[in-house]
């Protein structure tokens, strides 16, 4: 039997996405698959307010209600703060240093206190491979923020060195 010839003219059906916006979809779709699965994002590591405004703006309700809440306290309560997006959450501190983290979960959102543990009073989190003096809170709502608490955490956590500065 001869064997059937090809039709080499003919073109696919359906044309391949730029790469561009498939760079796009897969960074939201990670995102969004993160926090269902727990794990952090997989927002890239940058420093300044941009990318972290793009991080909170790319979560979904009610964690980005939650993370805009945690980033105007810590504006109104910290007048030198400074931002960064690391380990898919977006970092602040004062300084330089970094002295709390805020980072969507499925379900929830994580605000974490480096040096925490000595924080009067500790916040009741202590969170799995942050280190051991790392404590802070799960936020389910933007109901669940304590503002008067988490600004009196983050005055005292800004005293002290934070990760990566020198003694203050």
């Amino acid at each position: 039997m001869p064997a059937r010839k090809s039709d080499k003219t003919s073109k696919p059906a359906v044309r391949k996405p730029a790469k561009r916006a498939a760079a796009q979809g897969k960074a939201a779709t990670t995102l969004r698959e993160s926090m269902v699965t727990g794990k952090a994002s997989a927002a890239k590591a940058a420093v300044g307010d941009k990318p972290v405004f793009s991080y909170i703006a790319s979560l979904s309700q009610p964690q980005r209600g939650i993370a805009e809440c945690v980033d105007a306290l810590a504006v109104k309560t910290l007048p030198s703060l400074q931002r960064s997006v690391k380990w898919g959450m977006s970092y602040y501190g004062v300084g330089d240093g970094w002295c709390f983290c805020c980072g969507a979960f499925a379900g929830h959102v994580k605000l974490m206190f480096v040096n925490g543990a000595a924080l009067e009073p500790a916040p009741p989190v202590t969170p799995v491979a942050m280190g051991k003096s790392t404590r802070g809170v799960e936020l389910e709502s933007v109901d669940d923020l304590d503002e008067r608490q988490i600004a009196e955490w983050m005055k005292q956590v800004a005293a002290v060195p934070g990760v990566g500065g020198k003694k203050r």
